[in-house]
């Protein structure tokens, strides 16, 4: 009689979007920029103004490394003095869905630990 065992694969853990979860929560900025699209604030400039102690140079890196993820679209129009928009892309929208997520886990978490230290 043979034996009905079923053998299983090791299970990995999901290389590229765990560097991308870890990668955009090790920005400092990333959330804000997040926030700042959903507001309707798109251009870099606004963004640098509507934040107290974000500079150009960091947001330009934190919205290069969001495009290259493709988290984020960059818009260039042909227009002087030149104008760029970001926009999140439909992978995006469910980027920062799972973001909200993880952070919705945290506040349960959180009231977990708080319940348990009283």
């Amino acid at each position: 009689m043979k034996s009905q065992e079923k053998f299983f694969t090791r299970k990995m853990a999901p290389q590229t979007s765990a560097r991308m979860v870890e990668t955009i929560f090790g920005c400092k900025w990333s959330l804000t920029v997040y926030h700042l699209l959903e507001n309707g604030i798109n251009r870099p400039g606004e963004m640098v103004r509507s934040v107290d102690g974000l500079s150009t140079k960091v947001l330009n890196q934190c919205l290069k490394r969001n495009v290259d993820f493709g988290i984020l679209d960059k818009v260039e129009y042909n227009e002087i003095p030149p104008r760029v928009e970001y926009t999140i892309t439909e992978f995006g929208e469910k980027f920062v869905g799972v973001l909200a997520q993880i952070s919705a886990l945290q506040e349960d978490i959180d009231a977990q630990q708080s319940q348990n230290h009283n």
